[in-house]
This record gives C-alpha cells, sequence and structure tokens, in this order.
C-alpha cells in the first residue's frame, strides 16, 4: 500500500502491531516496543484496547500477549467468502474419512500457504484443533510444494532465493534438489512431505484448480509417517484425485 493512501496513522500502528502476531504467537509489550521502535506506553495502549475488543488475550502468567476469539470471528467471516472453502469441505470429509487422516485445505499468499480448513475423520472429531489463518511454508511442507510445483519458473527462482531454511534435518535446502523434487511433483501430479517440516509427521499434497484449469488452492493429507508407507501413499493419492477431480467440477 502506497504511504499516500494511509488516512489514519493512528490505525496503521494498531494493525501493525497486530499484525506482529502473524509472525510470532506470543509477545509482550516491550518486545513489540523494540520491534517496531515505538513507545512502550503507546503500545500498552493499543494492545489493551485489542484485550477488551477481544481481538487478544494476555496470558496472567507471563504477561504476554496473544491473538483471541475476536479475530477467529473475523477470519470464519473472511474465509466464508471464499467459495473454494464451501465448495471443498465436503470432499475434504470424504477424503478424511476414506484415508483415516486429517485433511488441509490452504491457499497461496505471497511465499506461503494460508490455510483455510481442516477435515478430520469422523472417528477423531474429538482432536480436532482450529487452523484458519495459520501459515506455512511452501517449500518444505506437502500443501505448499503442490502449489509451487505449478508456478512459473522466475517465481520459483526468486522464491528460491530468499533462503531454504530448515525445519527438521529431511529439510530440503539444497536448490538443485529442491527443484528435482518440483519437476518430480508437476510431473506425477502429487508432492509428498517427508518429515520435511515436523519430524514424524508426513503428507501428500495435490493442487486444486477450477474447471478453467487456474490454480486456486491446494490439499494436503497429513498423519504419523509410519503409516504413510509407499503403497499407502498410492492409495491415498488415488483417493485424492477421485474427490478433487468431482470437486473442480464444481469451482
Amino acid at each position: 500500500m502506497e504511504e499516500g493512501e494511509i488516512k489514519v496513522k493512528s490505525l496503521q500502528k494498531a494493525l501493525t502491531i497486530l499484525n506482529c502476531f502473524v509472525k510470532k504467537s506470543r509477545l509482550g509489550v516491550t518486545e513489540i516496543s523494540e520491534l517496531l521502535d515505538l513507545n512502550k506506553s503507546n503500545v500498552h495502549n493499543i494492545l489493551t484496547t485489542f484485550q477488551a475488543m477481544n481481538y487478544l488475550e494476555q496470558d496472567p502468567e507471563s504477561g504476554k500477549y496473544q491473538l483471541g476469539l475476536g479475530i477467529l470471528e473475523l477470519c470464519q467471516s473472511v474465509g466464508d467468502r471464499f467459495n473454494i472453502r464451501k465448495v471443498m469441505m465436503p470432499y475434504m470429509q470424504e477424503i478424511a474419512d476414506a484415508t483415516g487422516e486429517v485433511v488441509y485445505l490452504a491457499v497461496p499468499r505471497d511465499d506461503e500457504m494460508v490455510y483455510l480448513e481442516a477435515m478430520h475423520p469422523v472417528e477423531s472429531y474429538n482432536m480436532m484443533r482450529v487452523i484458519l489463518g495459520e501459515h506455512a511454508k511452501m517449500y518444505c511442507t506437502g500443501i505448499g510444494k503442490a502449489v509451487l510445483a505449478h508456478l512459473p519458473e522466475t517465481v520459483v527462482e526468486n522464491y528460491i532465493t530468499r533462503g531454504l531454511i530448515a525445519f527438521t534435518e529431511n529439510t530440503i535446502t539444497d536448490p538443485d534438489v529442491l527443484r528435482e523434487d518440483l519437476a518430480v511433483t508437476r510431473e506425477r501430479g502429487y508432492s509428498v512431505d517427508n518429515m520435511e517440516h515436523e519430524f514424524g509427521v508426513k503428507c501428500v499434497g495435490m493442487p486444486v484448480f477450477n474447471r478453467r484449469g487456474e490454480l486456486l488452492a491446494a490439499v494436503s493429507v497429513s498423519g504419523p509417517s509410519l503409516r504413510f508407507s509407499a503403497g499407502r501413499i498410492e492409495d491415498i493419492v488415488r483417493i485424492m484425485r477421485a474427490s478433487l477431480k468431482k470437486a473442480r467440477e464444481l469451482i
């Protein structure tokens, strides 16, 4: 956004503070003050205002703040605007029930994926957690690589130049290895996260296209690595392809 478009500087400052919680889930007054080079008293007043509006919550022990339920309600409202979310939910549930694993839906935003929805197998609904609005890197997640593999080469190269940080010992940090992995993903139509973002967790990802062939999002099936043998991955891919083919006709 251009500087000239900012009409209310105080609002800009408040939202800049709120945006700090995108990168780090818990922050204190001093941390934010130093990060943004703002007066601590000013930061405290803004934080307590957000707290009063339920956009932030304060940990009584540490005194640090974190996003509150008010933000979740806003995110839910935004999520409902995405037609793809409404279309995909029954097919995600179909995949979850058929595979017995958690299914995620995310859309690309800059160099990350933003999660819109998660569907769990019926028998594990008690284990559900809120995923809406969470972020993940593209290069080390199944859901991200499914998208990255179909982006223009110039975009991918620009992405790689920003650096590939290791999350686990399996994270692909060599640009050439990542390029090859993305080429394989593109050719076979699905990605595999081999414990590259979180140790002990594997994911299978697939891009979501509309009827015009435009890339909109990605879906992934995630679970404990011990359950994701080569044969099981083939079964999961078959299930995902069947469900996504039906969903594509409605997007």
